[in-house]
């Protein structure tokens, strides 16, 4: 039987099987194949709950991520929050497959750190160029069949270094939010919890000592398998912050009394306000306006050219390596495999994914990619498209508690970017490093993400280095013509932008 017969989860048996419900209910199991799958409508529920429980932390940390310079938290939440419904309706209508989609931390690192903090002279409304440029690549790749050319091309080690590259440099992102890591005059270090200095604060070091007691306490809940522990991590953190602010005005630190008189909750609908002026459709009002990086020394049409190739191709390899690996991981658990290996209705999975990736760049949200905390909702029993229905709607009541999001401090979302990095590291025991030619890139791939600050140029150098190994090495003939073709493109990009 082929894979369009078959509902996701049914190990090859006949749709025909009776549902056991009636009417509408009866119709809505036949088009999920609820019954079929041997699941029922309770545990889809409760998969579907359990799934939104682990990935809502999303919608608390990625706009936290944006510098309020070019966006307000309040319009990055509702984009977040239409994407991830999107992307997760159609895991649930198109794909059929109990999986849950927002933001990915990746991109949206790559997006706020590489294209936003790097100097380019580059806005929001321009970095959702590149977002929906990524989204239609993916699709034009999903639909000819390239995807799978490209990542058969990509060497390997590089690809197994990627996600450590990622975690190390969404974990320093996490540290420095959290006021754990100084930089000043350009040099970086521990920070100082030195009470006694002259500069201490009281404030600064209850973020901070709460970011790193966060990471533990969510290391603690994912250990005893509680699900949702990163949520609760972040909840967790936030009652403590507010616990030790208070604490602090008692003591009547004047940090901590600023802190409370500028406490406000303002009406939910404020934030949709804010989504609407800032947000939605500026990829097409002003996107397209680059006069501030044209505007910057050494920068002209050309360089702007291929920085679009580039980053446009690295967001793509992001999402590609970041939903392939969840697919499998998530999948695996629920025995949601053909007889093959590969992910049940894998071509649609992806097509969801480059789809609400196209639709989450008009609503000002960055690429939008599946979550590894799916697996969560598998493991809870969730077989069907049912389940992402369940975290869909769960997304959109979110959609109007932004007020209450808002008042989740730095501190806690810093802990939930440094688990997250902490959760990347697990594919470098996969990488041979008793093999210099694939050690090497693999090194410099992580190297150069983490140090240079670049997602991009950590995959290039990684891409390249490896290519000259091959190359040196006698063995030219495992290089693969789409190889050259993504090296030269990231060669162009190393030579002809700053």
């Amino acid at each position: 039987m082929s894979e369009q017969n078959n509902a996701p989860g049914q190990g090859g048996q006949d749709l025909s099987t009776a549902s056991r419900y009636k009417g509408f209910f009866g119709k809505v199991d036949k088009f999920f194949g609820i019954t079929n799958s041997g699941s029922d409508y309770k545990t889809e529920v409760i998969a579907g709950l359990t799934t939104f429980m682990s990935i809502v932390y999303a919608l608390l940390v990625v706009p936290g991520m944006y510098n309020t310079a070019y966006v307000s938290f309040n319009a990055v939440y509702i984009a977040t929050g239409l994407g991830a419904i999107v992307g997760t309706t159609l895991m649930a209508l198109l794909a059929k497959m109990p999986l849950a989609q927002a933001s990915g931390l990746g991109a949206t690192v790559y997006v706020t750190g590489t294209l936003l903090g790097s100097g380019f002279g580059l806005t929001y409304a321009n970095a959702m160029i590149f977002v929906l440029l990524d989204g239609i690549i993916f699709i034009l790749l999903t639909a000819t069949g390239l995807r799978k050319k490209i990542l058969k091309a990509i060497p390997e080690e590089v690809k197994l270094s990627v996600p450590v590259g990622i975690g190390f440099f969404i974990a320093f992102i996490g540290f420095k939010n959290a006021g754990l890591v100084s930089i000043t005059e350009g040099n970086i270090g521990l920070a100082s919890f030195n009470v006694l200095a002259p500069e201490a604060s009281y404030t600064g070091y209850v973020g901070a000592a709460i970011a790193l007691f966060g990471v533990i306490a969510i290391a603690i809940l994912s250990h005893k398998e509680v699900k949702g522990s990163i949520l609760w991590g972040i909840l967790g953190c936030t009652a403590v912050y507010y616990i030790l602010m208070g604490i602090g005005c008692i003591w009547k630190d004047e940090g901590c009394i600023a802190f409370f008189q500028s406490f406000s909750m303002e009406n939910p609908f404020v934030a949709f306000g804010d989504w609407g002026k800032e947000s939605v459709g500026q990829v097409f009002a002003s996107g397209f306006n680059f006069s501030g990086y044209l505007n910057t020394p050494n920068q002209n049409g050309g360089t702007l050219a291929v920085l679009l190739l580039t980053s446009a191709l690295s967001l793509c390899m992001l999402d590609m390596f970041d939903t392939i690996g969840t697919l499998y991981g998530a999948c695996a658990k629920g025995n949601l495999l053909d007889a093959e290996g590969n992910p049940l209705r894998m071509n649609e999975c992806m097509l969801s994914d480059s789809i609400a990736t196209c639709a989450g760049a008009v609503f000002g949200a960055t690429t939008v990619t599946t979550y590894v905390e799916s697996s969560s909702g598998v493991a809870a029993g969730g077989k069907t498209g049912f389940a992402s229905l369940v975290t869909a709607v769960c997304f959109t009541v979110a959609l109007f508690l932004s007020p209450l999001a808002k008042i989740i401090p730095g501190c806690a979302t810093s802990a939930a970017l440094v688990w997250v990095g902490v959760l990347m590291m697990s594919s470098v025991v996969n990488i041979n490093w008793s093999k210099p030619i694939q050690a090497l890139p693999a090194f410099l791939t992580v190297a150069v993400m983490a140090f240079g600050f670049s997602i991009s140029k950590g995959i290039g150098v990684g891409i390249i280095s490896c290519i000259i190994c091959k190359v040196c090495t006698g063995k030219i003939k495992e290089v693969s013509a789409v190889m050259w073709v993504i090296a030269a493109l990231f060669l162009a990009m190393f030579l002809l932008t700053t």
